[in-house]
């Protein structure tokens, strides 16, 4: 299949406790500075597992690499 044909992925809904951790951590702006695809892949990220220790360990990691800059999920980015 073409990319142009393949269907766009489900853009995925923030939750109140991610967009409160971007606001209390003062990240809001790092987030959405990055490409709609990293923004929406860490909601997914966070969104689809079940256990909420699992939740929580997703969003710590997501606003790390936020505050260091460079990362994107564990890999070095150029952004």
């Amino acid at each position: 299949m073409s990319p142009a044909l393949r269907p766009l992925r489900k853009r995925e809904d923030m939750p109140d406790f991610v967009r409160e951790a971007l606001e209390k951590r003062g990240l809001r702006d790092k987030y959405d500075a990055r490409p709609p695809y990293q923004r929406n892949d860490y909601l997914l990220w966070i969104n689809k597992v079940k256990k909420e220790e699992t939740k929580k360990r997703h969003l710590a990691q997501m606003l790390e690499e936020l505050e260091a800059g460079g990362v994107y999920m564990g890999m070095k980015w150029n952004g």
